[in-house]
């Protein structure tokens, strides 16, 4: 039976919990359409660790379909990335300390890699189960665009690798009580996402046109 693989990081910056963690652990063991059977694991949030933990979990599992997903305090809805910029500048450290600014992930890599995963049907579908998404146009330069360009530069050179992509949370509102203002999302609307997201990936086999642009 063929593997997803879904990752979520350690709580870094302070937080005593990552929200990427707490949802993706809720699925070790389970089964997208009875067709696909799915790996779960916790990357450090570190610059260099991550991206070698991710792929020896790659290698070791050799999945049809990996996503990534992070924390992204601030933002009030379901976050699907469309890109990876090969760049590190990190605006605080990481958990181990290290602060890289302005530092390619990959010395003789492309500037950027697009996302494989029908992003626009993924954000129509949980729209339509009343879920709030949205395509979005950066992933960072944090720890969280490291993985996500780490892993599509090996995507890129392994084929059996058929899709691969990040996502981005909101808060827990655990988390978001601590910060003034701030959006949330329950931890159960993140699991019902992150669900019909894989149903999507894997019965979309092309994407859709959605205007999900911005204008600056």
């Amino acid at each position: 039976m063929p593997t997803i693989l879904l990752t979520g990081f350690a709580p870094f910056d302070h937080e005593t919990m990552n929200p990427s963690w707490e949802v993706v652990r809720r699925f070790e063991g389970k089964q997208v359409n009875e067709s696909h059977h799915i790996v779960v694991a916790q990357l450090a949030c570190e610059f260099g660790l991550a991206i070698h933990q991710l792929q020896q979990l790659l290698d070791q599992h050799q999945p049809a379909l990996v996503v990534c997903v992070g924390q992204a305090g601030g933002r009030a809805e379901i976050s699907v990335e469309r890109v990876a910029i090969n760049i590190d500048d990190a605006r605080i450290p990481d958990n181990n300390g290290a602060q890289p600014i302005d530092q390619a992930i990959v010395a003789d890599g492309p500037a950027a890699y697009f996302s494989s995963l029908p992003i626009k049907a993924i954000v129509q579908n949980l729209r339509q189960h009343g879920i709030p998404a949205n395509v979005s146009q950066s992933a960072g330069t944090y720890v969280c665009n490291h993985v996500f360009y780490g892993l599509m530069h090996y995507a890129n050179t392994h084929p059996d690798l058929h899709r691969a992509g990040f996502v981005h949370i909101p808060y827990l509102p655990e988390q978001a009580c601590h910060h003034a203002n701030t959006p949330s999302m329950s931890l159960e609307t993140m699991e019902n996402a992150l669900f019909l997201l894989l149903k999507t990936c894997l019965l979309q086999s092309k994407d859709i046109q959605l205007s999900t642009g911005t204008i600056c």
